[in-house]
């Protein structure tokens, strides 16, 4: 996937969380990496910082309680400087953004116009956008004289109609306090369907494919002529599909059903839904496929109806997507389940036959540790659906469009 515009550099790439810090230096040009690693348990007892830099791998604790901001000031003080190369290279610092709501339908170049946006959104992502916040102000604190780009999550969909983002609630409550469908994983669902219409040879702007990107948190996105018209996850990401601890779709009358028999406060119904449910709550073993299919291999009925009800959850977001799309080129499994699990690729698949989806088992089962291509058999000489595993990047995407706004504003 070639770059088009001029580059001589590197990209910091940060994805803060509420207790993480996952970092990396990427060519924006080529998607090569030449630092990865993870700030881990930022914030609580025994945090860490874990590496990979020149083919070796490298841990060191944080001190107890240690925040983003440590471990950005550890990151720069004691792997990036030393590296001194690499460290001269980065031209940008590039953020993941879980939420920009509806002020930001692309990617941009932070200023404080951008941080008070990014601020009140935080009633949409309270887990995630106030740690963004504090990463770049400390990455602005290590990097003082370096450009910083804001790319969201929410801004792939904001091309959605607004037939598929506004709830059937009183129109009042999104014209005076934005409720509305957002979606998330944009960023994801965006790289995977320019990866889809290189494989396929089809123009991106003409591209019809669905996305599922499926992981801990799953979301599946309907992709009109490059374009998000659809997408599961809602104004949270709990909506949709259901995920390793979140129950994905509802019956809204279930919340009052929770509280009022069942005596539920609102933080006891929002641990249910988010931590509590999902693969998790159904198998009653773990949110970890990998576990469950061992688990279901050797006859663990928990483990197996979970497997199930994921899958039906899934292949029935795709049928209906069906009826959002004109055509559908091709259907995209990416994401840590979607592109190492060939059983549940297969149970998906094996559900959608009338459609005319037909599995590859040889190529499927060959389908896992960053493999990419089609997954679809032949039969009498006759393709059948296309059905492709990408593994996504985002974190290229988020490099490109640091680089490429870099770049345009130095070409003014």
């Amino acid at each position: 996937m070639s770059t088009p515009f001029p580059v001589n550099g590197y990209v910091l790439v940060l994805n803060c969380g509420s207790s993480s810090l996952k970092f990396s230096v990427t060519d924006p040009a080529t998607g090569d990496v030449a630092l990865s690693g993870i700030g881990d348990a930022l914030g609580q007892t025994e945090p860490s910082v874990s590496w990979k830099l020149g083919g070796e791998r490298f841990s060191h604790p944080l001190p107890e309680g240690a925040r983003n901001s440590d471990a950005i000031r550890f990151l720069v003080e004691e792997i990036l400087q030393p590296a001194d190369d690499l460290y001269q290279r980065i031209i940008a610092i590039g953020h993941r953004v879980v939420h920009g709501g509806e002020k930001f339908s692309e990617s941009v170049r932070i200023d404080e116009s951008v941080i008070r946006a990014i601020r009140d959104c935080v009633a949409l992502a309270p887990l995630h956008n106030p740690a963004h916040l504090l990463g770049i102000e400390a990455a602005a604190a290590a990097f003082p004289h370096l450009p910083q780009v804001a790319v969201f999550d929410t801004a792939f969909h904001q091309t959605m109609p607004q037939h598929a983002y506004i709830y059937a609630l009183p129109y009042a409550l999104y014209r005076e306090h934005g409720i509305r469908r957002y979606g998330m994983h944009g960023t994801s669902h965006r790289f995977v369907t320019g990866r889809a219409a290189e494989l396929l040879d089809i123009p991106a702007q003409k591209i019809n494919i669905i996305s599922a990107h499926l992981g801990n948190g799953a979301s599946i996105t309907a992709i009109a002529n490059g374009k998000s018209v659809d997408t599961s996850m809602g104004l949270t990401p709990l909506e949709g599909l259901v995920m390793g601890t979140r129950s994905g779709d509802v019956d809204p009358g279930l919340l009052m059903h929770l509280g009022a028999r069942m005596d539920y406060c609102l933080k006891e119904i929002n641990d249910l839904l988010n931590k509590q449910s999902g693969l998790l709550g159904i198998s009653e073993l773990s949110n970890d496929c990998r576990t469950l299919e061992a688990a279901s291999s050797e006859g663990h009925r928990g483990a197996q109806l979970a497997l199930d009800i994921f899958c039906y959850r899934l292949s029935k977001y795709i049928a209906a997507y069906h009826g959002v799309l004109s055509r559908v080129d091709g259907v995209v499994f990416t994401g840590g389940i979607g592109e190492n699990s060939a059983l549940i690729r297969e149970k998906v698949l094996a559900q959608l036959c009338g459609l005319g989806y037909r599995l590859d088992t040889g190529a499927n089962a060959q389908m896992r540790f960053g493999a990419e291509g089609p997954i679809h058999s032949s039969t009498d000489g006759l393709q059948d659906r296309p059905v492709l595993v990408i593994p996504t990047n985002e974190e290229w995407v988020i490099a490109r469009d640091a680089a490429r706004l870099v770049s345009a504003e130095e070409s003014l």
